[in-house]
């Protein structure tokens, strides 16, 4: 089916953790974005957090509990959906 998105597994998210020329793949809400080709993530993890905004990872709870306003309000939403979390 063409343009379907892909059903991604927490264990396939965690291939694309932003490492060794990987994509950078998050979870938000049952939702997975393409964080590849934002300058904020790089060497698999967001430049401004400590340690909790990893890619490969469901960040759904960091970003209810940890992140700041402006990215509670979607900003992931500005970069592709390549699929959802099952």
């Amino acid at each position: 089916m063409p343009g379907a998105l892909k059903r991604f597994t927490i264990e396939e998210l965690a291939k694309f953790d932003g490492r060794d020329s990987r994509p950078c793949y998050v979870a938000v809400e049952g939702k997975v974005y393409d964080l590849t080709g934002s300058t904020l993530w790089q060497d698999g993890q967001h430049s401004t957090c400590e340690s909790m905004a990893i890619c490969g990872k469901d960040l759904t709870d960091v970003v209810k509990n940890e992140a700041p306003e402006s990215h509670k309000e979607g900003h992931y939403r500005d970069f592709p959906q390549v699929g959802n979390l099952i």
